[in-house]
């Protein structure tokens, strides 16, 4: 088996980068997902409605290559806003468990002056591996 690029079904294609790679150990990377939907649209400008969409967005990348949020291993989040994320500790983490539940990865969070897509406050990489 060779590395697998992975790509939800009716998704709007990636452009410049692949959403996931599945090696043939079993490891996928899932690549800086946003608070964007399938479409690459925006439904929300608010901190805590972007971390539960791009939640939601590696939730389909595992779904798509087989796995589940419990394959988890490693989650980077990149934010910028500081303020946003640390005053809003109570709804981030509601948020996070109504995608992930009650399973908690190593986890590094960053903040970052901005990202490439400026309506974005928020982008997660994570690493799964697949049984």
């Amino acid at each position: 088996m060779t590395t697998k690029t992975i790509q939800p079904d009716h998704w709007a294609p990636a452009k410049g980068y692949s959403n996931g790679m599945l090696t043939p150990d079993g490891t996928l990377y899932i690549g800086g997902q946003i608070g964007w939907n399938k479409d690459q649209v925006f439904e929300t400008h608010d901190f805590v409605g972007q971390l539960e969409q791009t939640l939601r967005n590696i939730a389909a990348i595992l779904e798509a290559a087989g796995g589940a949020v419990t394959d988890i291993t490693r989650l980077t989040w990149f934010i910028t806003d500081k303020q946003a994320y640390v005053a809003r500790q109570k709804e981030v983490g509601s948020a996070y468990r109504a995608v992930f539940g009650k399973h908690f990865p190593a986890m590094s969070v960053v903040v970052v002056s901005g990202l490439i897509e400026d309506e974005a406050l928020i982008e997660i990489e994570a690493t799964a591996h697949l049984p």
